[in-house]
């Protein structure tokens, strides 16, 4: 069980955060074994992540032999809520392989009903330490809707569905310079905290320390990717 100091500062609500002591270990050594807690689960994630970052990326897991391994039941470490964008492919970013991680993608890594149900699933089936919600720098979906708002426009199609849900997230920044960035920013908080209100299971897994629920954002310039508090 996590110490009750871990477990205090892990739990994610709209003023919480995870806190510094979960930062990155210095160690670039992948684990052998599957990270069992939400310690070393991040931070596998952030190293893998560095490695990726400085060219040095291992691409473990990505073996035929991997394959065959998962091919009966998988053991995803962490559950990643992210964005639909082609840059920010997890498995990737974070030096990760088959069978490693649990991905759950939409444009704008909004919470809906039916990535809620998904994010469920794992958490019942595998148990894993650490549930991230990962926005990244100049996403395309928080921008449409900060100039939805500005324009008083409503995109086409089933697009508007997701400038609707980042609509009452977005408005408060749109007459900033940095509108774009302080929205991504307001949007992983947003995210995190709704994972946790919205799922009894989620709620549950992270009030008993099962799991953690973090948020991450992504520099598509430098490849990096830091804690969101």
């Amino acid at each position: 069980m996590l110490e009750s100091s871990l477990r205090r500062r892990a739990l994610f609500t709209a003023g919480g955060a995870v806190a510094g002591s979960l930062a990155l270990a210095g160690s670039a050594t992948a684990t052998a074994r599957p990270p069992a807690t939400p310690r070393a689960a991040i931070n596998e994630l952030l190293t893998g992540n560095r490695r990726f970052a400085a060219g040095h990326a291992r691409h473990p897991h990505q073996t035929p032999d991997r394959v065959r391994e998962v091919a009966a039941g998988q053991h995803p470490f962490a559950v990643i809520l992210g964005c639909a964008d082609s840059r920010v492919s997890p498995e990737i970013i974070f030096d990760q392989g088959i069978g490693d991680l649990f991905d759950d993608r939409v444009a704008g890594n909004i919470v809906d009903d039916l990535l809620l149900g998904s994010i469920e699933y794992a958490l019942e089936e595998f148990v894993p330490p650490l549930l991230l919600v990962l926005g990244h720098e100049r996403c395309g979906a928080v921008s449409a809707t900060i100039d939805a708002v500005r324009t008083g426009t409503q995109p086409p199609g089933h697009i508007a569905a997701i400038v609707d849900a980042l609509r009452p997230i977005v408005t408060p920044y749109v007459n900033s310079p940095d509108a774009v960035d302080l929205s991504v920013r307001a949007n992983i908080r947003a995210q995190v905290a709704a994972v946790v209100e919205q799922s009894d299971i989620v709620r549950e897994k992270v009030e008993q320390g099962q799991t953690v629920v973090a948020g991450a954002r992504y520099d598509l310039d430098s490849g990096l990717v830091t804690l969101v508090s």
